[in-house]
């Protein structure tokens, strides 16, 4: 509702989110978050955009004025801070299920990537415990370079998914830290 008023009156005065920025003295993507319904003007805010739209606040919050009289009187005032206070109240909730679904998937890859070095981990311990096999007995099939080769070759498969996993691992933990309550 603020968010598409606020959108359809500046295009109706023909100005960009840039102008309408540069006229209320902040940035571009201010104008863009209120107009995505992201975050919402406080109420100081919402008076400049009202004057600065050639309207009332109560036609940005999108209630039917039926008289201009009380404009300027202390009942808007506490009517806008009611809305205001709703809409904060939406963005928080709104806010706060984005940061437990964006905790839920950093979990999820962190778990994920435990399994994998898991994994890896087996595979590695497990190749040096074959290595170590065939050092101790020369007469074990395929000498020293069968197992050798198969490993140098399957190396930089596994380098490159090591290196991924790593990558993994530090994006999970630092999404897991940054959606954190605070």
């Amino acid at each position: 509702m603020l968010q598409d008023n606020i959108r359809n009156l500046r295009k109706a005065k023909g100005w960009s989110q840039e102008e309408l920025a540069i006229k209320l003295n902040v940035v571009r993507q201010t104008i863009s978050k209120w107009e995505k319904g992201l975050s919402v003007p406080d109420s100081e805010m919402l008076i400049r955009i009202a004057d600065e739209l050639d309207t009332s606040v109560s036609i940005l919050l999108g209630e039917p004025t039926e008289s201009d009289e009380k404009t300027a009187g202390n009942v808007e005032l506490k009517e806008i801070a009611a809305k205001l206070e709703i809409l904060n109240e939406q963005f928080a909730k709104h806010s706060e299920r984005q940061r437990k679904t964006w905790r839920a998937v950093f979990s999820i890859l962190g778990v994920v990537v435990v399994f994998v070095l898991f994994y890896e981990l087996a595979g590695m311990i497990h190749y040096w415990t074959a290595m170590e096999a065939i050092h101790e007995n020369l007469s074990t099939i395929g000498g020293y370079d069968g197992p050798t080769n198969i490993y140098v070759s399957n190396i930089s498969f596994k380098t490159g998914a090591l290196i991924v996993t790593l990558v993994a691992a530090v994006l999970s933990v630092i999404g897991i830290y940054k959606t954190r309550r605070k």
